[in-house]
């Protein structure tokens, strides 16, 4: 696996990474550089063999050939949100009342300047062609694949993802599931709400990407840096930016940048990061 370490800059935390973007630290001057396109992807799932389905809404800005994208619950975006994007500069998007915006912007401005690839320190990891359900469960190997934890370890699963509950399990992990919308997993086990609270219990934690929309990442980046606790994220909310946090609290990040891998049956690419440390 290629390492991060020397690879590209390490920021402290998200703000530290943001008011770098800010300073022209990283890149070209953001005051400069504008949103071209902005659009949502709304997709409804039920994998066939699966019992139950989901719902995601993604907000994507493109940057020149880049594309950054922030996912929200359904129906949070209020309307015109994707068009007051359009046009305007990546500098007064980091700045936005908007939450999802600024991470978008930000992933933006990442993926324009420091792109996936091996010299930023990822290791390309192929999705074949398949269904839905099929390509699910080789991205949740790829990801899964990150954690460092022996047989019988207890993962905190932020953001439930049925496939990578299933890749946990065939891994002898146990998992404790939790997301903000609670329910219960495909196999009835009742799911968490409040992933902080839970933090104490977990030898590892294998979040998704949308925590940085909801404001619940930099609880559980700080928890991890201060107790040694492993973080490896799933991410296509800010691919582009928790690379970037690797070595300050994340431990690994599986980067799926935009079209995700559930839009077409066709192959993918996705990119693995860890750190050596």
């Amino acid at each position: 696996m290629t390492a991060l370490t020397g690879a590209g800059p390490v920021a402290t935390s998200y703000d530290d990474l943001a008011e770098r973007v800010l300073a022209g630290v990283l890149g070209p001057d953001p005051r400069f550089l504008r949103i071209s396109v902005a659009f949502t992807t709304r997709q409804a799932v039920r994998h066939v063999g699966r019992g139950s389905g989901y719902r995601n809404e993604v907000l994507s800005l493109r940057l020149g050939a880049s594309v950054g994208s922030c996912a929200v619950e359904p129906g949070e975006l209020p309307e015109g949100a994707a068009e007051d994007c359009v046009g305007a500069d990546v500098a007064g998007l980091l700045a936005h009342q908007l939450t999802p915006v600024r991470v978008a912007a930000l992933d933006a401005y990442l993926m324009h300047v420091l792109p996936h690839g091996p010299a930023q320190g990822a290791q390309p990891c192929r999705l074949p062609a398949g269904t839905s359900l099929e390509k699910s469960r080789a991205r949740a190997e790829a990801v899964v694949g990150l954690i460092d934890a022996a047989p019988g370890a207890t993962v905190l699963m932020v953001g439930v993802v049925n496939s990578l509950l299933e890749a946990l399990r065939s891994r002898g992990l146990v998992y404790i599931p939790c997301d903000l919308k609670g329910g219960t997993t495909e196999w009835g086990e009742p799911v968490r709400t409040d992933a902080l609270a839970e933090l104490e219990r977990c030898d590892a934690v294998l979040a998704s990407g949308m925590v940085l929309g909801n404001g619940s990442f930099e609880p559980l980046r700080q928890h991890a840096q201060h107790h040694g606790t492993p973080l490896v994220m799933f991410a296509q909310t800010g691919s582009a930016v928790l690379p970037r946090l690797i070595g300050s609290g994340v431990t690994a990040v599986c980067a799926e940048p935009y079209p995700f891998f559930w839009l077409d049956g066709g192959p993918g690419t996705i990119h693995r990061y860890r750190s050596t440390l």
